[in-house]
This record gives structure tokens, sequence and C-alpha cells, in this order.
């Protein structure tokens, strides 16, 4: 996981062209989603976090996006529910 503010906008861009960030994340609601999402675009820069995979963001405790990862969230949800 990494956060916003600990990367540069070169960094940021870098890693994102080498697919080194896949996702991101708001850290206080703990939910990830695709960087396209307008949920994700409007967050606080010091909320905001990345990820490489979804394994990554689940293990970390965050849950799918009910916008833009739906069929992931439902998936998610009925294992939360089990």
């Amino acid at each position: 996981m990494l956060n916003h503010v600990a990367l540069s906008s070169a960094d940021l861009t870098k890693k994102i062209k080498n697919k080194e960030i896949c996702l991101g994340g708001n850290l206080k609601l703990k939910i990830y989603g695709s960087l396209q999402c307008k949920s994700g675009k409007r967050m606080k820069r010091e909320n905001r976090v990345f990820f490489h995979s979804d394994k990554q963001a689940i293990d970390a405790g965050f849950r799918p996006c009910t916008h833009c990862l739906h069929t992931k969230y439902k998936k998610w949800i009925c294992s939360v529910q089990q």
C-alpha cells in the first residue's frame, strides 16, 4: 500500500505507467476501486492510497467499491455475510 502524499506526481505517473499501481483506495473508509472511478477521484489526497492488486487491498482490510467494482463488491459482501 502506497500513500498518495508520500509520492511525487512524477513517481505516481511512473508507477501507474509501469502498472505498479492499478487500484486506488480511501484510507478512512477502507474502500478501494479503479483509478478511473468518479467516487475515488473526489477523495482528499491525504486519504488516498494505492494498491497493485485486489488481493493486496483486501489483505489490508479494504472492500471493493460499489460503483466501479460492483461485481467484486457483490462477491465480497456474500463472503462476509457467511
